[in-house]
């Protein structure tokens, strides 16, 4: 998946939405369907040096059969364009820094920041870190993405034709952008905010309103000055990323077993990783096959290759580690002359890169100037107290291009070749999970560590005295890993995945372990695991948290009747997070009021202003929990109180009859298109939105604001190395992107019903089973 840090939900597109006062849904939908890829017969493209078949299945996946590399990527590039070219086209747009030209000035500093943060150095270097053939991977890629732009040049889809204009043929660099892996990479914001925790109430209580791992104490860097740290130098970084990409509570699940925990005798692997629900859908899947590939699964339409999936002999996927792999760093810059920084007992200038943007509505270019110093981009200048704010990644360096070291990764046969894949994989950090035909499990860390000797990374660092510089990255092998596992088995969800006494420092920010301990929970409960076991444990919808409240509330009584009514449904209820569960709805009405209750007695009101005062349950309920003998009576009453509020808000919501609540009610996962708007384009791109069961914190991770899920597995995949036929995934709301296709939302029953479709792997199975056959011919 390509982790472009807006995500595709490009809400603010919908500023650029058409004038649809001339349109009627009738026409929009003839005009989507007209302009719809043509799936089926022959195309005859320059650039193809032999035929291609391409076979969609039932649910929309291409299975694309080359005699050459060459031509493999060339069609993969085809075909992803021919169902997402206007996704592809904004996300090209976002990452190059040119949607000023379509949007306005709306999108200068989302533009700006996507320029800053360019790679900037060695290009042989660059394309060699992904894999010995990658250039000429991407060039065909790129070729075949062109050949359907000039294909669909006199009819493209119908978004183009609403929105007045044309893509652009892609040049190679599209592939090598660096904000598809920006907002993964952590944690220039967070040392943003934590730097004005510690000047609000001191390093030590900063600390303990954070949940950092392993503990640490917070140490202000020598010769930082906090004052005048604040928002504003995470603010574009903060616009080129918004809607967010993720957040510290959302993840991803994977797990593998070994044929000792399983019905076939041989491993199962299955993973979902968690994004941003849209549409169209993140992800986006395929199969290759040609002489030395044969790969299928998921990725992101602008790449080549797979990112999680399987070929013949190994499946893998991934969760985000968390690594640092983000350092702010503040340059003094010279009174008399604010291009020049302090390096050392030196006035040294900056880099200084002179610009145009085109802006919409503009008649001229708008000059723009990049300024950078031996650390990186800067991102703010504060002339008042001369300093440059500068942004240290790991982005800068060869290889660091989201996801493209999965074209090593799709090759691996076997561990050994798994291993040294690994070495090539810098971004974003992952947990890769592995499993092979042999019967062998695994699991590897991956990415980039900056070594950072003598201080942690957790604040901003002065830039000038040479004391806080990375010292390398730490050698793959060294980060952690195992093979074969004497449990059977391997879990990793966001969590904190540091073996005990771990000797390395690789960051302290982690997703809370609620999902993960669920996970292990059922892994070593039993043994016999099926696919079908799998799908039920990709869906569990048990509430740790619930489980953990539950003994608070045993012991409680009230002489109001609606809180003893409420005390009921709870202390009755299964814990389960299930979509028609009334006692589901009132316990997350319940949480909303229950967090900031609790963590208004606890953050002091000097830091309520940054950390919020919901906090994270995980904090609540430690608080709650540790409540010392004399503050029970307190405690007891929070609870009631906030019971009380809870029914009353739930009335409002669900109606008086509190047997008819349901959760699903209000937890829904809309499909809105970027383009929608509501009106007569939203009546033809929207689709219907489903209520869902759990919440961020069950292993069915359905997190959002407001009650809505935002975040979650668009995509889950479940892999029986036994029999790769039997394998089965889900992708939602479905494979192509263009209004009026079969398959613009065809898998959204499916996922909301927690189903799957069989992910057809052998050539038989895929003739048997596939609709379209389309032929790429050479011209």
């Amino acid at each position: 998946m390509r982790l472009i840090a807006l995500s595709l939900c490009l809400l603010f597109l919908v500023n650029a939405a058409p004038n649809t006062n001339k349109l009627t849904s009738d026409n929009v939908m003839t005009r989507a369907r007209a302009a719809v890829a043509q799936t089926k017969g022959e195309i005859r493209l320059k650039g193809l040096k032999k035929s291609v078949e391409v076979f969609r299945d039932p649910w929309g996946v291409p299975h694309i059969f080359a005699q050459n590399s060459d031509d493999l990527f060339f069609a993969q590039g085809f075909v992803a364009a021919q169902d997402r070219l206007w996704q592809m086209e904004m996300w090209r747009r976002a990452a190059e820094g040119t949607l000023s030209e379509i949007l306005g000035p709306s999108a200068i500093e989302r533009d700006k920041f996507a320029r800053l943060i360019k790679y900037r150095g060695d290009m042989e270097k660059e394309y060699q870190s992904y894999s010995s053939d990658s250039k000429q991977i991407i060039n065909a890629f790129v070729q075949g993405v062109n050949a359907f732009i000039a294909a669909s040049a006199d009819n493209p889809p119908i978004e183009f034709q609403l929105m007045g204009f044309k893509p652009q043929p892609w040049t190679p660099e599209v592939c090598l952008t660096r904000l598809a892996g920006f907002t993964m990479t952590r944690n220039m914001t967070t040392e943003v905010s934590r730097a004005q925790l510690v000047k609000a109430v001191g390093p030590e209580v900063a600390a303990k309103l954070q949940d950092l791992e392993p503990p640490v104490n917070i140490e202000v860097p020598e010769g930082l000055d906090l004052d005048g740290i604040d928002r504003r130098i995470s603010a574009g970084a903060e616009t080129a990323s918004t809607p967010p990409a993720v957040r510290a509570n959302d993840g991803s699940n994977n797990w593998v077993v070994s044929g000792a925990l399983t019905a076939t005798g041989k491993p199962l692997l299955a993973n979902d990783p968690h994004r941003t629900i849209a549409l169209p859908s993140l992800r986006y899947m395929a199969h290759l096959v040609a002489p030395g590939w044969d790969v299928i699964g998921a990725g992101e339409p602008a790449l080549p290759g797979i990112a999680v999936g399987h070929n013949d002999r190994i499946g893998f996927g991934f969760t985000i580690v968390g690594i640092d792999q983000q350092d702010v760093y503040v340059e003094e810059t010279n009174p008399q002359n604010p291009l020049e920084y302090k390096d050392g007992n030196a006035w040294r200038p900056m880099e200084v890169d002179k610009q145009q943007l085109i802006v919409k509505g503009k008649d001229q270019p708008m000059p723009l100037e990049l300024h950078f110093t031996k650390h990186g981009p800067v991102v703010f200048e504060d002339q008042s107290r001369h300093r440059a704010y500068v942004l240290k990644w790991v982005g800068a360096e060869p290889g660091t291009a989201g996801y493209l070291s999965s074209l090593t990764l799709d090759r691996a046969r076997n561990w050994n070749e798994f291993e040294a894949a690994m070495d090539k994989w810098r971004v974003p950090s992952e947990n890769l999970v592995y499993a092979d035909v042999d019967g062998n499990i695994g699991w590897h860390a991956a990415g980039l560590s900056p070594i950072r000797k003598g201080w942690s990374g957790l604040l901003p660092v002065p830039g000038s005295s040479g004391k806080y510089e990375w010292q390398g990255f730490l050698p793959m092998s060294e980060l952690p890993h195992s093979y074969n596992s004497a449990s059977h088995f391997i879990a990793t969800a966001n969590n904190n995945i540091l073996p005990p006494n771990y000797k390395h420092q690789i960051g302290y920010e982690w997703s809370p372990p609620v999902r993960a301990i669920r996970i292990s929970e059922v892994l070593a409960s039993r043994e016999g695991f099926t696919i079908d076991d799998f799908e039920k444990l990709q869906h569990d919808v048990l509430s740790l948290p619930a489980r953990d409240l539950a003994p608070l509330l045993k012991p409680l009584r009230s002489t109001d009747a609606d809180v003893t009514l409420a005390l009921k449904i709870l202390n009755n209820w299964d814990l389960r997070l299930d979509a028609d569960s009334p006692a589901a709805a009132l316990f997350e009405i319940w949480l909303n009021k229950l967090g900031p209750a609790v963590m208004r007695t606890h953050i002091p009101k000097e830091a309520a202003s940054i950390v919020g005062t919901r906090g994270s349950i995980f904090k609540v309920i430690e608080y709650l929990k540790n409540t010392d003998k004399n503050s029970i009576a307190e405690r007891d009453s929070v609870l009631l109180e906030t019971l009380k509020q809870a029914m009353t808000d739930a009335k409002q919501r669900l109606g008086e009859d509190a047997s008819k609540w349901r959760w699903g009610a209000l937890h829904q996962a809309p499909f809105k298109h970027p383009l929608s708007g509501g009106g007569v384009v939203g009546n033809v791109f929207d689709l219907d939105s489903v209520p869902r069961s759990g919440d961020g914190n069950t292993v069915c991770a359905t997190a959002g604001a407001g009650f809505a899920q935002t975040h979650g597995a668009s995509f889950r995949e479940i892999l029986d190395v036994s029999d790769w036929d039997k394998s089965v995934a889900i992708n939602v709301p479905g494979q192509s992107g263009q209004p009026g296709s079969p398959h613009y939302g065809d898998l959204l029953p499916l996922w909301a019903n927690g189903q799957y479709f069989p992910l057809l792997f052998s050539r038989k199975a895929i003739e048997a089973q596939s609709k379209d056959r389309l032929v790429l011919l050479p011209k």
